[in-house]
């Protein structure tokens, strides 16, 4: 719960990184609350068209935070955040959940500081 509430602090911050664990927690997050909405809906009884504007609200309050954390995980293994354009290509995206598998660069990279080390975990 603490690195989805990071994200959503650092709602539209771009700059920095983002451990694997911030990212995977984030998405987890993110998709255990999208579930609980639809089936919260689905089981009040409230209209498919209702519903879906619901989760359409959601995915626009989700949109900038996730995209932010994908940006910071990117940084995180020293690839620009323009990468995460590959999200708009089909089956490219792929290519960016492999990325957010890599483990980060050590130490310091063009983006920032390892953020191991900033939580003192690494030596």
């Amino acid at each position: 719960m603490y690195y989805f509430i990071k994200c959503l602090k650092q709602y539209a911050d771009f700059k920095g990184r983002a451990r694997r664990k911030e990212f995977w927690f984030f998405q987890l997050f993110v998709l255990l609350i999208m579930l609980v909405v639809g089936l919260g809906a689905a089981f009040a009884g409230v209209s498919e068209e209702s519903s879906d504007m619901l989760m359409n609200v959601m995915v626009l309050a989700f949109f900038l935070p996730a995209l932010a954390v994908m940006v910071r995980r990117l940084h995180d293994i020293d690839r620009s955040g323009w990468w995460a354009l590959l999200n708009l290509i089909p089956l490219a995206n792929l290519v960016l959940l492999v990325f957010a598998c890599f483990e980060g660069t050590r130490g310091s990279n063009r983006f920032g500081p390892d953020p191991k080390q900033q939580e003192g975990l690494v030596e």
